[in-house]
């Protein structure tokens, strides 16, 4: 008897390899894989506005990309943490107004600069319950702990995030043709909205997510959000907060998208490469002996045979570090 329903991610047309740089942008699951993408040798970038949850908030800026418009000023926000943007997460921050914005200003032109040569774009979308600001009736980023007098809270319907994602990824593809664009829903649960407006807010999310690819050739959708809550299906699978995946969900996820967007030779670099971030995290009794070195000569061989394939050098230098000169081994 099969207890369990796995699912099967239909394989990409299209494959990410090591030499197609990504920009993954949005929830904080944006950053679980992001940070995989990073540890595995892909040229990636993450999350440069920070972490950003909101379909409305992550297609303005993507806009602001593409124009090259620069910070709305009338975003800024004075907190007891010091100066902040609606328009951005809390991570942009800085002492003063003029900072602030010079700061938000550096991340939209690097994020346009590595958009011009990237191929691939992760999109993962947190919520679409979103907080509109009182006085001008923008939608915030984030509140910065401002009172909650200041915003009026509004569940998007999936018309709105379908429209303003669709007008984004048109002026993307018009200016990227050769961009692909991944869209998934955060399997992170938003306990704060209760548990009924989490289900209706992520089904929200997943009908605009469908709509998308059935009008954009580009556009494709990975299921992260089906993986925990249908594949996997257990509270062993989130960690203590009963929020987060666990680090076992994400490999299983990560592993699920490996599988659907990558080719049989990136697949086998990211198995090799694996086995050697694990020899290079091996902590030996003894550093001196010559077991030990002669496994840190082993790896740095294995190491310098992925050289045409990823930029290892620094981890080639980490090990030559330790090996010691003929004669100073006992």
């Amino acid at each position: 008897m099969n207890f369990r329903t796995p699912l099967l991610v239909t394989p990409s047309v299209h494959k990410i390899s090591l030499q197609t740089p990504v920009l993954a942008l949005g929830s904080c699951f944006a950053e679980v894989m992001g940070d995989k993408l990073l540890a595995n040798k892909f040229s990636t970038l993450i999350n440069p506005f920070g972490v950003i949850f909101n379909p409305v908030s992550l297609a303005g800026l993507l806009e602001s990309v593409l124009a090259g418009t620069p910070a709305d000023p009338h975003g800024l926000v004075n907190t007891p943490d010091g100066w902040r943007h609606y328009d951005f997460h809390s991570r942009i921050a800085a002492a003063g107004p003029e900072d602030l914005l010079r700061l938000a200003d550096h991340q939209i032109g690097q994020t346009g600069k590595f958009l011009r040569t990237a191929q691939w774009l992760l999109l993962t979308l947190g919520t679409s319950l979103v907080y509109r600001r009182t006085g001008t009736g923008r939608v915030a980023a984030n509140c910065h702990k401002v009172p909650a007098k200041h915003f009026v809270r509004e569940l998007l319907p999936a018309e709105a995030v379908f429209s303003s994602l669709s007008n984004m990824i048109t002026q993307l593809t018009a200016r990227y043709p050769v961009l692909k664009i991944v869209l998934t829903v955060s399997p992170v649960r938003h306990l704060k909205d209760t548990l009924p407006l989490n289900a209706v807010s992520k089904s929200i999310l997943r009908v605009a997510c469908h709509q998308l690819t059935e009008v954009h050739a580009q556009v494709q959708y990975f299921p992260a959000f089906e993986i925990m809550t249908d594949d996997l299906r257990d509270y062993r699978f989130y960690k203590a907060d009963m929020v987060h995946p666990s680090e076992v969900a994400e490999a299983y996820i990560w592993q699920k998208f490996t599988e659907a967007f990558m080719d049989d030779p990136t697949r086998a670099f990211l198995q090799e490469w694996e086995k050697i971030r694990q020899a290079m995290a091996h902590r030996p009794f003894n550093v001196h002996s010559l077991a030990h070195q002669a496994f840190i000569r082993n790896t740095i061989a294995r190491l310098i045979s992925l050289r045409g394939k990823a930029t290892v050098e620094e981890e080639i230098a980490y090990l030559q570090a330790q090996l010691l000169l003929p004669g100073h081994n006992d």
